[in-house]
C-alpha cells in the first residue's frame, strides 16, 4: 500500500513480485530481479496463496514455455486493482469504485498483509460456524472450497471481536505447534487434521521446515526435528496429515 511519506512497505514488495513473475514465469526470475532469494520468493508466495481467499500464484506443468509459475484470475485482479489505487492515490474512494472490481477484496487482502506477527502460518477466512459453550466458543473458519480450521475462543472474547457467522478473520498457527503423521486415518483429540501433499522441505542444523500442500493454494508449515524427518522418512510427494488443536489457533480481526 502506499504510505503517506512515500516510502514502499511490505504490501508493494509483494505487489512487484507478482509482477515479476508474471513478466517472466519463473521463481528463479523473478526473485532475482526484485533483490530475494529463492526461499523467500516462495515463503512469501506461500503468505499471500494462505491470506488471500483464491490463490494468487500456482505452478504449472507444460505450455509454449515447457511450464513453470503463473498469476491466476485473482492474481492479475489483485495486481490490477493495486495499481489502480497507486494511480488513484487519496481519491480512490470516490473514483475507484466503478474501475476496479471487488475493490474491497483488494482492501482487505492488502490490511492483513501488513501483520507483524512471529506465526508462520497465517490465513485469511470467513467464519462459517460458531458452537456456543458455557465458558468458551468453538469458531469453525472457512478458508476455502475444502479447507477449514477450528479455533477455540472464550466467549467474552467472541463477544468483543464481534464474531459471527460471515466475519472476516486471520488464523495464526505456530508452526512448532503443528504435528505431521503419515497416517491419514490416525484417531487423535487435535481438532484440527488437516490433509495434504508434502510440498518442500527446508533442513536447518537441527530442525526442518516442512511444508504441506493443502490444496486451495493453500500450504501449512510445521517445523520437526531432522531426526524425525529420517525416522518418517519424508520426501516431497508423500500424504501426510498435519495435527493441531483447537486452542492452538490465534484469531484476529481488523
Amino acid at each position: 500500500m502506499l504510505s503517506a511519506d512515500g516510502k514502499s512497505s511490505v504490501s508493494e514488495a509483494q505487489v512487484k513480485l507478482l509482477l515479476a513473475i508474471d513478466q517472466h514465469g519463473s521463481i528463479t526470475a523473478a526473485a532475482k530481479e526484485v533483490g530475494i532469494s529463492y526461499k523467500t520468493a516462495w515463503d512469501r508466495i506461500d503468505a499471500m496463496n494462505n491470506l488471500s481467499s483464491d490463490a494468487l500464484v500456482v505452478r504449472s506443468a507444460g505450455g509454449s514455455r515447457g511450464g513453470g509459475t503463473r498469476l491466476t484470475d485473482a492474481g492479475n485482479a489483485l495486481v490490477s486493482g493495486f495499481q489502480a489505487l497507486q494511480a488513484e492515490h487519496s481519491e480512490f474512494v470516490a473514483r475507484l469504485g466503478s474501475k476496479v472490481k471487488g475493490v474491497d477484496d483488494v482492501a482487505s487482502f492488502l490490511r492483513s498483509t501488513r501483520l507483524q506477527t512471529s506465526a508462520r502460518n497465517q490465513y485469511q477466512g470467513k467464519v462459517s460456524k460458531i458452537t456456543r459453550g458455557g465458558v468458551n466458543s468453538e469458531v469453525e473458519v472457512t478458508l476455502g472450497p475444502s479447507v477449514k480450521l477450528i479455533a477455540v475462543v472464550t466467549n467474552d472474547s467472541r463477544q468483543h471481536m464481534g464474531l459471527k457467522k460471515g466475519s472476516t478473520v486471520v488464523a495464526l498457527i505456530k508452526s512448532s505447534w503443528v504435528l505431521l503423521s503419515l497416517d491419514n486415518d490416525v484417531v487423535t483429540s487435535a481438532r484440527n487434521q488437516l490433509h495434504g501433499t508434502i510440498a518442500k522441505i527446508n533442513k536447518g542444523e537441527v530442525n526442518s521446515e516442512v511444508i504441506l500442500d493443502l490444496g486451495d493454494g493453500k500450504t501449512l508449515c510445521a517445523i520437526i526435528t531432522n531426526t524425525s524427518v529420517r525416522q518418517m522418512k519424508l520426501k516431497k510427494g508423500l500424504s501426510a496429515c498435519a495435527l493441531f488443536k483447537a486452542s492452538s489457533v490465534i484469531l484476529m480481526r481488523h
